[in-house]
């Protein structure tokens, strides 16, 4: 999306405008803020009928181009240890997916969801540091060149977000056939589609058009619209 990538964020976000990093260029609209915009951009690297996480060769550019992984230190989107990472980025997307829609609905993650994101604690450790200038924060320490770390940079986002109240502003799609994670930004917090021009209309015509077929089979009649 070349296009997108050149347009201003403010376009979509109502912010200052800048360019998009290369790494959030398929985001398209309704952006996160910075740090949280490496989340979404990470959850919807699937989406739109594509999987950019599909092919180690392609997942491997955009893990190394979004900094989740050091090129480095990889040892290349060949290798075994490449592999596993990839296993383990499209679970932790999975469980990621699932940690967003939980808090939208209120539900909790199953065993299977969780599992993912404790293999990232497994591999990875957040380790307190101090700065000169007094500032305490904490510091991914994992293997070079390995996603464990990536990710675990990932979970320290959702925990800043979470702590500062906007996490629960990143949001699936409503649409079972979209699920595009989208930020937002309105006062009530109630959004419900990605793009109401798309998914919004189309699944209120397609449940209209349900509700025409039932009353049709009933004789009971519906009013226009």
């Amino acid at each position: 999306m070349a296009e997108v990538a050149g347009r201003g964020v403010a376009e979509r976000t109502g912010r200052v405008s800048a360019t998009l990093p290369s790494w959030a260029s398929h985001v398209a609209y309704k952006l996160a803020p910075p740090p949280l915009l490496l989340v979404q951009a990470f959850v919807n690297t699937i989406g739109m009928g594509a999987d950019m996480l599909a092919h180690a060769e392609q997942a491997h550019a955009w893990l190394t181009d979004a900094g989740l992984i050091d090129a480095a230190f990889s040892a290349g989107p060949a290798s075994p240890a490449f592999a596993a990472d990839l296993r383990l980025a499209r679970e932790a997307r999975a469980s990621i997916q699932a940690l967003i829609t939980g808090t939208s609905d209120g539900g909790q993650l199953t065993q299977d969801e969780l599992r993912p994101l404790d293999m990232v604690g497994q591999h990875a450790q957040a380790r307190l540091q101090v700065a000169p200038a007094g500032l305490v924060g904490l510091q991914v320490a994992s293997p070079a060149g390995r996603v464990a770390g990536g990710l675990l940079g990932l979970l320290l986002i959702i925990r800043d977000a979470q702590a500062d109240g906007s996490w629960d502003r990143l949001k699936l799609c409503g649409n079972p056939d979209c699920r595009w994670a989208f930020y937002d930004r309105s006062h009530s917090r109630r959004g419900a589609w990605c793009n109401m021009a798309t998914c919004g209309n189309r699944l209120k015509n397609r449940n209209l058009r349900a509700r025409r077929a039932s009353s049709a089979d009933t004789g009971e009649e519906l009013p226009p619209g």
